[in-house]
């Protein structure tokens, strides 16, 4: 019997996994590990719905703002450093909490990766030269043929996972989400999944709502302090990328905001698709009751320990 226990929230992008993960963890009094991975870079607060100082303070959070742009970081990185940290803090703690929409990076933790092929420096300069010939479409096509069901969850905006997936696909000749879903089963801690869900129409209007916010607070004023950063991977995602076309006068502005609205959408699209087939997430409805979370609480202990 594992004796020691990771509760992993899941769920679309907006729809507040980081309340549940706070009032969980203020249950079990424990501490949180975001699997967010754009939560990651301490600069980008505003366009990544990282949690506010007040939320930091209700719980202990690790993996939030603690990197800059400007450093690289692998999902195998992030893998060793998190396990890293599970280990410390189970020596404290009975239960911790993971928390996080990153599908792959949640998976890292709880299932771990296969030892997957280093790049190779031939593929990544045909696909680099395919990107600056034939733009990144080329490479969506590419992908889309070749692993249709790794392009329904890919961030197929980002070319650098493009690029790592078509590269390990042409090396391989297996499809790249077939070599990502065999489990290794080595952890040694039981793995409680909760998911949150909610109508699309209900969800869609909360990531409509959440972006004009993210307006409000200064998105427009953080993304052009990154400006100068724009060709890293981490500032090539949704919320940034629109705004530097803005920025470059490719967009108007409102056009800008209702891409970025759009795109997260299509994320949280993709993010649903990843969970449907996962037949271990115990869910709660958005905007649960104490009652709920009550019943939440009894599922949870009836899982510790199985």
């Amino acid at each position: 019997m594992k004796n020691k226990n990771l509760i992993s929230v899941v769920g679309p992008t907006g729809i507040g996994k980081t309340r549940l993960a706070i009032d969980l963890a203020n249950h079990f009094s424990t501490e949180i590990i975001s699997c967010d991975s754009r939560q990651f870079f301490k600069e980008m607060k505003i366009g990544t719905a990282s949690p506010s100082k007040e939320e930091l303070e209700q719980a202990p959070h690790h993996f939030i703002g603690n990197l800059s742009v400007q450093e690289y970081y692998s999902i195998g990185q992030y893998e060793e450093d998190a396990l890293k940290k599970l280990n410390e803090l189970f020596k404290k703690y009975d239960t911790v909490i993971l928390v996080g929409g990153s599908m792959m990076y949640e998976k890292a933790v709880i299932e771990g990766l296969n030892d997957l092929p280093e790049a190779n420096e031939e593929n990544q300069s045909k696909l680099q030269e395919i990107l600056d010939k034939e733009g990144i479409e080329k490479l969506q096509e590419i992908l889309k043929e070749l692993d249709p069901e790794y392009f329904g969850v890919v961030d197929f905006h980002n070319h650098r996972r493009l690029f790592r997936s078509i590269d390990v696909i042409w090396q391989t000749n297996t499809k790249y989400s077939e070599l990502i879903a065999v489990s290794q089963d080595s952890r040694d801690f039981n793995v409680i999944r909760i998911g949150i869900e909610a109508p699309r129409e209900e969800l869609y209007d909360r990531i409509n709502r959440r972006v004009d916010m993210m307006m409000e607070k200064g998105l427009l004023e953080e993304a052009r302090g990154l400006e100068k950063f724009k060709g890293l991977t981490a500032l090539n995602t949704v919320g940034y990328a629109e705004l530097f076309k803005y920025f470059d006068g490719e967009w108007e502005l409102d056009f800008a905001v209702s891409e970025i609205k759009k795109n997260s959408r299509r994320y949280s699209k993709r993010q649903l698709t990843w969970y449907r087939k996962a037949d271990d997430i115990h869910y709660l409805q958005l905007g649960y009751s104490q009652e709920d979370f009550d019943g939440l609480i009894e599922y949870i202990n009836g899982e510790i320990g199985k």
